[in-house]
């Protein structure tokens, strides 16, 4: 829990500073960024759960 609230602090620090000095927000929109990075997850996930069954 300690690592999400971190990247969140993260987050909101880089977030603000890009503001500030107005530049474009480095992130994708904000649904389609979300799914990517899910999509991202469940196909790392996918990959450790098929593994083992393709390895000697």
């Amino acid at each position: 829990m300690q690592e999400v609230l971190l990247a969140i602090l993260a987050g909101l620090i880089v977030g603000f500073l890009f503001a500030l000095i107005k530049l474009p927000i480095p992130a994708p929109p904000a649904l389609p960024g979300i799914a990517g990075i899910v999509g991202i997850y469940l196909g790392y996930k996918l990959f450790q759960w098929i593994l083992p069954y393709f390895s000697g």
